[in-house]
């Protein structure tokens, strides 16, 4: 069992995976992204590397992956979710909502 809510993730490759740990973070960042270069993903890896060597809090890094994962829409609805928009999934809180 991980650390903190599980998040569903989706690569390109369409490989879905379940992640809720440092380490099953670290694992999909590994995997097919649509954009490697992108700034959120490259906070993303850098935050989880240093949460593995302890210079980083594991609740930073991991939120930096979501965000990540929500800025390439990767983030999936729990399995079994009834009525939850893709658009919902893929909204970070900071971002104003848009019609």
């Amino acid at each position: 069992m991980g650390t903190f809510l599980p998040l569903f993730v989706k690569l390109v490759d369409r490989k879905s995976m379940t992640v809720s740990s440092i380490c099953e973070a670290e694992e999909a960042l590994l995997g097919q992204w649509p954009n490697k270069e992108a700034a959120a993903y490259r906070n993303a890896c850098r935050l989880i590397a240093e949460a593995k060597d302890g210079s980083c809090s594991p609740a930073v890094a991991f939120a930096a992956f979501k965000a990540a994962a929500i800025d390439q829409r990767l983030l999936q609805p729990e399995p079994g979710a009834r009525h939850v928009r893709q658009r919902d999934i893929n909204h970070r809180d900071d971002e104003a909502d848009v019609p």
